[in-house]
C-alpha cells in the first residue's frame, strides 16, 4: 500500500499493475448501498434479454462442438426475477491444449506466408474484408444489443461503437487505396542510384490480438482490420468480461474470409495464453490492456527477438487547471474526460491538478456537473451506467477509503457521491489529493475523480516527470506563455497534449502513441497498417533493360503488385 511507484531495473517508475484488494484497507469509507440498477419482469427491454451460447470453439472457419467447462456469463443489471445479475449467456472455457489447437490452425491457414490468405492479391482480400462488414452488418442490431447487455454501454456509445468500428475499416481500406505503400514511397518503379525499386507492405505472420471489455468490438478491430487486410493470420483471444459480442460474429467470419484466417480462443487467459506464445506460433501480437499481462507474454515466447509487439497499455492522465482557465470549459472537459462511459477509458483524465487559487470555483463547477449526470440502465441513454468488472466495486470503495483516511475529501457526498446500487457506482469527486494517496497514482479505470491542488508549477512538472504514464494530458489554460512551458516538457513524456480539451484517441486519422509504460506502437488508421506489415522492395539495375521490360510487365501477372 505505501510502495505508490513500483520501480524498474533502470529505477524510472512503472504502473502498479497489481491492485490491493479494498479489505486489506481499514474502513475508513464503504460504499453506502442503495437498490441496484433493475431490469422490470415486464419491461420491452426484458424481453430483449440476449441468451448467446458462447459454448463452441470458432476452429479454422468452423463452429466446432464444445462439450468442457463453460462459464455463465452475467450482465451488471440486475434481474428482477433472481434479483441478482441477469445471465445472459455462457462462453467456452477452452484448456490449454484446445488453445493450441487454435493456433496450429492459424499456422496451417498461414503455412510460412504461402496459404491461400497471404497469397490473395490486396484487392482481393479488400473485397473479402468488404465482404465480412456487409455480414457483420446483418448483426449490428444484436451487436448493440450485447454491448448494452454485456458491458452497460448506454443505447448511444454503443451504436456508436459498432459505426465507429465499420467507418474505421472503410477509412483503413481508403488508405491503403490511396496508397499501398502507406506514404513509404515508390509506389511506382523509381530509379535511385542505379537501382530500379518498387514498395509494397506484406504481412508478417500469425497474429496474436487481445483487446478489454470496454469497447470490446472497436478496439480489437482496430488491430485486426488491418493485420488481415495486410494477409495475416489472426488467433483472437476473447476477453471473459465483454466477450458474447465477439461469439455473435463467428458465422460472418466464415462466410467471408478463408478457413482458418481469424480463429477465437475463449477461457482464462493464465491457461490458454501461455502454450500458445510458448508454441512460438505467434509473429506479432496485437494487445490492449495492462503492462502486467503484456510483459508475461512476451516472456513466454521461445524468440522473443522475432515478436513484433503492437500494444496500447495503462494511462493516468492528467489535466492540468492553470489560474487563468476558462473554468466552465476546464470543468465541462474534465468532466467529460472523467466521466465518460464511467470512466473506463484507458484515455480518461484520471486526476486533476488545480491551481490553488481557483481550485475552489473549480470543484464546485465539476462537482455541480457531476451530480447532473443521470443514472441508470443503459437503454435509458444514462450518462453513468453499471460496471461491468464483478470486483470493480470493491476496488474503487478501497482508493476512496484510503484517499479519506489520508485527508482527502468525498466533495459529493451528500449527492449519493461513493454510493453503490448494485453494480453502479455513482461518481466519487475527492478534493484535496495528495501524493500519499493511492488514486495520485494507480489507474482506477472507473468513476472515482480526484482533485489535487498546487500552488507552484514546479508540483505538477514533479508529478509528470515521476509518473509512469506516458500517453496523454491536458492543459487547461488561455495563455500561450503558460502553455509553452508545459507543452514542451510533455513533448518528450506523453503522446498527446489536449488544450482545453478531454483526453481521447479519436479522430482515428489522428495518431494515438505513448511512451513509457502507455504505449508500444502508434494506432491511427496509417499507423495500424504500418504497424502490422513489412515494407517488402523489389528491385533490380535499372541499366538493365531485359530486367526493366520484366519489370514493367510484372503487374499484370504478380498479385503481390497487381494494382488497385
Amino acid at each position: 500500500v505505501n510502495a505508490l511507484l513500483a520501480k524498474s531495473a533502470d529505477g524510472a517508475p512503472r504502473p502498479n499493475t497489481e491492485r490491493i484488494s479494498s479489505t486489506t484497507m481499514s474502513k475508513a469509507f464503504t460504499c453506502p448501498a442503495l437498490s441496484p440498477a433493475i431490469v422490470p419482469k415486464d419491461s420491452e427491454m426484458y424481453a430483449k434479454m440476449p441468451k448467446i451460447d458462447g459454448c463452441f470453439k470458432f476452429i479454422g472457419g468452423e463452429r466446432l462442438p464444445f462439450s468442457g467447462k463453460h462459464v455463465e456469463v452475467t450482465s451488471p443489471v440486475f434481474d428482477e426475477a433472481t434479483g441478482a445479475r441477469a445471465v445472459i449467456g455462457t462462453l467456452a472455457q477452452m484448456t490449454g491444449e484446445e488453445a493450441c489447437a487454435a493456433a496450429t490452425a492459424a499456422a496451417t491457414a498461414w503455412d510460412r506466408g504461402q496459404g491461400a490468405w497471404p497469397q490473395m492479391s490486396l484487392a482481393e482480400r479488400i473485397a473479402a474484408i468488404e465482404n465480412l462488414c456487409v455480414e457483420l452488418g446483418k448483426k449490428r442490431e444484436d451487436i448493440v444489443n450485447c454491448l448494452m447487455w454485456d458491458i452497460a454501454k448506454n443505447s448511444s456509445d454503443a451504436a456508436k461503437e459498432f459505426d465507429r468500428t465499420m467507418d474505421f475499416v472503410k477509412a483503413v481500406i481508403t488508405e491503403i487505396r490511396a496508397d499501398p505503400t502507406i506514404k513509404q514511397g515508390m509506389a511506382a518503379w523509381t530509379e535511385v542510384s542505379g537501382v530500379c525499386a518498387q514498395v509494397r507492405r506484406g504481412p508478417i505472420g500469425v497474429m496474436l490480438g487481445l483487446a478489454p471489455f470496454n469497447y470490446p468490438l472497436n478496439e480489437m478491430y482496430a488491430m485486426l482490420i488491418p493485420a488481415l487486410l495486410m494477409g495475416n493470420i489472426a488467433i483472437l483471444k476473447i476477453p471473459a468480461v465483454g466477450g458474447l459480442v465477439h461469439m455473435l460474429t463467428a458465422d460472418a467470419f466464415a462466410a467471408a474470409l478463408p478457413p482458418g484466417v481469424v480463429n477465437f480462443v475463449t477461457g482464462s487467459g493464465r491457461e490458454t495464453m501461455p502454450p500458445i506464445m510458448e508454441s512460438g506460433l505467434v509473429d506479432v501480437i496485437g494487445f490492449i490492456g495492462g503492462t502486467g499481462a503484456m510483459d508475461k507474454l512476451i516472456k513466454q515466447h521461445p524468440e522473443p527477438h522475432r515478436l513484433k509487439v503492437f500494444a496500447q497499455l495503462a494511462g493516468k492522465n492528467i489535466g492540468v487547471v492553470l489560474p487563468d482557465a476558462d473554468l466552465e470549459v476546464a470543468s465541462q472537459q474534465c468532466l467529460l474526460g472523467s466521466t465518460s462511459y464511467n470512466g473506463q477509458r484507458c484515455t480518461a483524465v484520471k486526476l486533476m491538478m488545480v491551481h490553488d487559487s481557483v481550485a475552489d470555483e473549480f470543484v464546485a463547477k465539476l462537482a455541480s456537473k457531476i451530480n447532473a449526470l443521470t443514472r441508470g440502465l443503459p437503454w435509458e441513454k444514462a450518462a453513468i451506467t453499471p460496471l461491468p468488472e464483478p470486483a470493480k466495486p470493491a476496488y474503487l470503495e478501497g482508493l476512496v477509503a484510503d484517499a479519506l483516511e489520508k485527508g482527502a475529501t468525498l466533495v459529493n457526498k451528500d449527492q449519493q457521491g461513493g454510493s453503490l446500487a448494485g453494480a453502479l457506482f455513482h461518481p466519487a469527486l475527492l478534493d484535496g489529493v495528495t501524493t500519499s494517496m493511492r488514486i495520485f497514482q494507480e489507474e482506477q479505470f472507473g468513476p472515482v475523480v480526484p482533485v489535487a491542488r498546487y500552488s507552484d508549477i514546479a508540483e505538477v512538472h514533479a508529478a509528470f516527470k515521476a509518473s509512469w504514464n506516458g500517453q496523454q494530458a491536458a492543459i487547461m489554460t488561455r495563455d500561450p506563455a503558460a502553455a509553452a512551458p508545459l507543452i514542451d516538457a510533455l513533448s518528450s513524456q506523453v503522446g498527446r497534449i489536449n488544450i482545453n480539451l478531454q483526453c481521447g484517441r479519436s479522430p482515428d486519422s489522428v495518431p494515438f502513441s505513448g511512451r513509457r509504460s502507455s504505449a508500444m506502437g502508434t494506432m491511427s488508421v496509417a499507423e495500424s497498417i504500418r504497424a502490422f506489415s513489412i515494407e517488402t522492395a523489389i528491385a533490380y539495375t535499372a541499366s538493365d533493360a531485359p530486367s526493366k521490360a520484366l519489370a514493367d510487365q510484372l503487374s499484370g501477372v504478380s498479385k503481390f503488385l497487381a494494382p488497385l
